[in-house]
């Protein structure tokens, strides 16, 4: 895996323009979340083909992850 590092560096007219991003960003983490407990619930309740029982588990784990990385960005936000 290679490591990246990503610098923003974003203007903002008002403090009112950087809550506006940080609800943006806590609104897309409540999507993402949502969308990972229905797709393990879906998974959890077991009947689906092993292939689809895989597939379920793979996106659990990507909304997990997409969860994960809005989570640093909103903590970004947080500290600046």
């Amino acid at each position: 895996m290679v490591q990246r590092r990503l610098n923003l560096d974003l203007e903002f007219d008002s403090d009112d323009d950087l809550s506006l991003l940080r609800g943006a960003l806590i609104a897309a983490r409540a999507t993402e979340l949502a969308e990972m407990h229905r797709r393990g619930f879906r998974q959890s309740y077991g009947k689906n083909a092993d292939s689809a029982l895989a597939s379920m588990s793979d996106e659990v784990a990507h909304h997990a992850r997409r969860i994960e990385l809005l989570d640093r960005l909103i903590a970004a936000l947080a500290d600046g």
